[in-house]
């Protein structure tokens, strides 16, 4: 019942949309829209992130329509965020069509499409079909299993770390947890490495029994990681059985001598779970690749241990025993460690994610952090009403154990004490009252208290709705992560941003223009020069600087010299050589070996002895 409850509401928050990939295209050879003198020779494609080739990467088409054939897609040399193809000799003049697609480094497949001409572009561009962008029926199938996955696993973990560090008094309520979160686990993930080759291809979910298709996702980064994970559940079911079995021989609370090494192996085989996710999501790709693999297992079992342990709270509290307030006191304070852990990894995920403060607010992955940061807080105040109703839980429990001490301490005293001694001297008491000494030492049932004025009950009643708020807003709090895993990070989307930006548009030559203002320290010594490079990219360019006086006017200066520095490379000065063209200054020799931000330094001479030197950045590029 709990497991459908999740599922509906990842249905229903979760399947708004289709999953965005992590990696983007930075950059293309040809690029798109351009216009070749000759045939190239290849196709190269650059990403924002590692890439992983499929058998049908690329297609080709020449301008008939007709499917080019290419050489086999590889990896460029020592790169593995670059891919290209050989193209074959005698491709003719017209516009060709390039598709391509992909796989980014955390396992989500992007595709995309673009032209390049050879002589001239064709009259009558081809209608093309370049393939599926991906498959309706196939991406829901994978995100519901995919939602699927995260819940079970925190059901299963966050279950067995609820008994084993609260210590209920009975375990039989959760055994059915643990069962439902192994058994949803191992299909989610059998089911998500069939339907794999699918979602890569873009094909329909008939497609998944293909054996070609099978074989490929089993070789696959993804593949090695869902079949590892169902060998650890495997090898999980057997810990299981076994710690099941040793608790009957051993008794209910007794662990016996091997429950260290029972321990040990649980949580070597819980971190090796949350490893199968690390090793094909974000973390695997991206900067400080060791550092984010381990701060997104902590962030799994964090998560596993809070919300999966919320879900056994809440079942606990729901059995016919009453559930010890001190059990839940150990579970306020496993849920204070957990949030903890979420917080510095997530602050670590979100850093890494973002890139900059902007991104917060100028990408889709920025704006799904601040909704689930605002789930998050929402969650902290039910969790604040829960840790409210478990510190007075434990008071009346407390008050109770208190009075049973010294119901304790009173009995003796009734037995053999003063009132045995009150009853026998009634016996010979000649005014015969001592009947009523015998009765005055027998306790009043009204003296003890009524277990139904205790509150304890009403507190555990409201225990157990803020308990479920903490759930219902726990799984909103795993949709949104979820959809976030299957989003762009802004600092790809950044990335992707500036390389579009970079890209020329077609039939465009690009160009760069900087103005700077410039004084010499004389009356009339100040104005601006204007300097235009052309086309502002690696190779020959070209360079005009005009002068401007005082009223805005062109001025004529009898010296001008402008030179480029890379300092982040330690290239430079490079002299840009500019003469007197008659009304500006300007070369079309100028040597730009690599791509970045260059310093570009103009000095200005206006007399013999007046001279200033000024200096800007310039971007240069591929």
């Amino acid at each position: 019942m709990l497991l459908g409850t999740m599922l509906v509401l990842f249905l229903l928050v979760g399947g708004a949309g289709t999953a965005s990939a992590h990696a983007a295209l930075r950059d293309s050879d040809p690029r798109d829209g351009s216009v070749l003198e000759s045939a190239p020779r290849q196709v190269t494609l650059s990403f924002t992130e590692s890439v992983g080739l499929l058998d049908d990467s690329f297609r080709v088409f020449d301008p008939d329509s007709r499917r080019v054939s290419t050489g086999e897609a590889e990896h460029v040399k020592g790169s593995s965020d670059a891919v290209r193809v050989s193209l074959p000799e005698g491709l003719g003049e017209g516009t060709f069509t390039v598709a391509w697609r992909v796989v980014s480094a955390d396992s989500h497949p992007i595709s995309g499409a673009f032209t390049f001409s050879i002589g001239e572009p064709s009259a009558t561009p081809a209608t093309i079909d370049t393939g599926p962008v991906e498959n309706a029926a196939t991406s829901a199938l994978y995100d519901i299993v995919r939602y699927l996955a995260y819940a079970a696993l925190a059901l299963l973990v966050g279950t067995v770390v609820f008994v084993l560090f609260c210590r209920p008094s009975s375990t039989d309520p959760l055994r059915k947890l643990v069962l439902t979160g192994w058994w949803t686990l191992l299909a989610s993930t059998v089911a998500l490495l069939l339907l794999r080759g699918p979602y890569e291809a873009g094909t329909a979910p008939a497609t998944a029994f293909d054996l070609s298709t099978l074989e490929r996702t089993a070789t696959s980064r993804p593949g090695l990681a869902l079949l590892a994970r169902i060998a650890l559940l495997a090898a999980t079911a057997v810990l299981l059985t076994v710690v099941a079995r040793r608790r009957q021989l051993d008794g209910e609370r007794d662990g016996g001598s091997g429950k260290p090494v029972l321990l040990a192996v649980g949580g070597v085989l819980a971190v090796g779970l949350t490893l199968t996710w690390a090793a094909a999501e974000h973390a695997s790709a991206g900067i400080q690749v060791p550092v984010a693999m381990t701060s997104s297992v902590l962030h799994l079992l964090a998560m596993a241990a809070w919300l999966g342990g919320l879900a056994a709270l809440l079942t606990s509290l729901q059995a016919a025993e009453p559930l010890s307030a001190s059990t839940v006191a150990r579970f306020s304070r496993l849920a204070f460690v957990s949030v903890t852990v979420l917080t510095v990894t997530g602050v670590y995920q979100s850093w890494r994610g973002l890139g900059s403060w902007d991104a917060f607010t100028d990408t889709s992955y920025g704006r799904i952090l601040i909704a689930k940061l605002c789930a998050v807080v929402a969650l902290l105040a039910a969790a604040g009403f829960s840790r409210r109703w478990t510190a007075r839980l434990l008071v009346p429990e407390t008050a109770e154990a208190e009075a049973e001490a010294k119901v304790a301490e009173r009995v003796p005293e009734t037995v053999g004490g003063p009132a045995a001694t009150t009853v026998s001297a009634g016996d010979g008491d000649a005014s015969g009252d001592g009947a009523s000494d015998d009765v005055r030492p027998e306790s009043s049932p009204s003296s003890s208290p009524s277990p139904s004025s205790s509150p304890s009950d009403s507190y555990r009643r409201r225990l157990r709705g803020s308990v479920l708020v903490e759930v219902a807003v726990g799984v909103a709090v795993l949709v949104i992560t979820t959809i976030l895993t299957a989003t762009l990070p802004g600092r790809a989307a950044a990335e992707a941003a500036e390389a579009a930006q970079d890209a020329p548009v077609p039939g465009v030559i690009s160009a760069s223009t900087t103005t700077i203002p410039f004084d010499v320290g004389t009356p009339g010594g100040h104005g601006k020069v204007q300097v235009t490079l052309e086309p502002a990219r690696v190779g020959e360019n070209s360079v005009q600087a005009v002068v401007f006086g005082p009223d805005d006017g062109f001025a004529v200066v009898p010296e001008l010299r402008i030179s480029f520095s890379l300092p982040s490379k330690d290239i430079g000065p490079l002299n840009a050589d500019v003469t007197d063209q008659g009304g500006y200054w300007g070369t079309n020799t100028l040597q730009l070996p690599i791509a970045g931000t260059w310093t570009m330094k103009v000095t200005i001479r206006t007399s013999d002895v007046d001279q200033v030197s000024v200096s800007r950045k310039v971007k240069i590029s591929p």
